[in-house]
């Protein structure tokens, strides 16, 4: 058994879709179906029933779905309470966020909030939005840092969590000022050579935010390199290899310093929101006093 299938057999009860649940646990189509396969031959009976459109789960999958579920939330839970005895039995409010939100807002907003309340301890799990998402689901963590747009929303039940709006962002194009001027590159210029374009993967977040705002615009740029990480195109951008689009908070200090300037007007910008996601019924008098500071 691994722990994996049952998350991926839970994302597939949600979404009815092989190809939206796959793109959820961030891997392949094939890799998911044959995981699905594997937990079916555990059991020792089908969970789904492939011949309908959606997917339906069959009798054996109804039955075993909230077994499937109890098992994530109390591993989930065991862990974190010998991970907390571990440290001596205080308890640390947990938080999953996305990499940029984690190292360009939440470290600071941490500072911030700590000094107001002494005894708060804090734990971070930085990842991507499917598995921020899934830590919350889950109960591993008590407070999601995530970003909204108006056409890419994280897939999550969010009728089962209080959502509370921290920051507007925006989503900027930048490149580093000198091979700015030395190329004179615009966005809105399509003559000349193309512009080095350092790109998201398209299944993040950030990614399909990209799509969105370009739509229909012709972009005159070549892709020369792809990654999922903010931070990791960020030092490729200060380098001059090219530009790409920056949340404002990721990159503030560079363009108050003049290192990096923005390349287009903003019409090819789109806004982000930095919002928090959890549920507050389950929660002690410090993580209350937290949500409420937030």
């Amino acid at each position: 058994m691994d722990l994996n299938w049952l998350r991926d057999f839970e994302c597939l009860a949600r979404t009815l879709n092989f190809t939206r649940a796959a793109t959820e646990r961030n891997i392949t189509q094939s890799a998911f179906s044959r995981r699905i396969k594997a937990l079916e031959s555990w059991v020792g009976a089908p969970l789904v029933n492939r011949a309908q459109y959606p997917v339906q789960l069959t009798e054996a999958g109804t039955q075993f779905l909230p077994v499937a579920l109890g098992a994530i939330s109390q591993l989930t839970e065991s862990r974190q309470v010998i991970r907390d005895a571990d440290r001596g039995g205080r308890r640390f409010l947990r938080f999953s966020a996305l990499h940029t939100i984690s190292v360009n807002f939440l470290a600071r907003r941490i500072d911030e909030l700590q000094e107001q309340i002494p005894d708060l301890h804090t734990r971070v799990v930085s990842d991507s939005l499917s598995t921020c998402c899934e830590l919350l689901v889950e109960s591993a963590v008590d407070i999601m840092l995530c970003y909204y747009h108006q056409s890419v929303s994280p897939r999550i039940d969010e009728t089962a969590f209080a959502r509370k709006d921290l920051l507007t962002d925006h989503l900027i194009p930048v490149a580093a000022s000198g091979v700015t001027r030395a190329h004179g590159w615009d966005l809105s210029d399509r003559s000349g050579h193309a512009i080095p374009y350092l790109a998201y993967e398209p299944s993040t977040f950030l990614g399909m935010v990209v799509a969105s705002t370009l739509d229909d615009k012709p972009l005159h740029a070549e892709t020369i390199y792809v990654d999922g990480l903010v931070e990791t195109i960020k030092r490729r951008v200060l380098r001059g290899s090219g530009f790409a689009w920056m949340p404002q908070t990721a990159v503030s200090t560079e363009l108050a310093d003049g290192s990096l300037v923005q390349i287009a007007d903003d019409t090819w910008t789109a806004q982000l929101t930095i919002a928090a996601l959890a549920n507050p019924a389950i929660f002690d008098p410090v993580a209350q006093d937290v949500w409420e500071k937030l």
